[in-house]
């Protein structure tokens, strides 16, 4: 039988990395420890305002942790599985 509560949870997990801003967030931050909103603005190009949104999503997901240090939030992975994720993703687009 079918764990329900652990599909839910995986199409949760999938629905918060299935954006084309989120995967580039989580692109942004694979190589680093942590890194803050504004110079993850600067690498994206995007509005600030914007960044912070799908950083937002990615948090309440449980895939990114913020810490507060002063006036900045950084932000990193959770977990290292998230970047073997991202590195399967890579995978995946090579077999086009």
């Amino acid at each position: 039988m079918v764990n329900l509560e652990k599909v839910n949870s995986a199409t949760s997990l999938l629905k918060g990395v299935a954006h084309p801003v989120r995967l580039a967030i989580m692109e942004i931050l694979k190589p680093v420890d942590h890194m803050c909103v504004s110079d993850i603005h600067e690498k994206l190009g995007i509005e600030q305002a914007v960044v912070s949104q799908h950083l937002k999503i990615l948090k309440d997901r449980k895939i990114l942790v913020s810490e507060k240090q002063g006036k900045h939030c950084f932000y990193s992975i959770k977990n290292e599985n998230f970047k073997q994720l991202l590195e399967l993703i890579d995978q995946c687009n090579e077999c086009d």
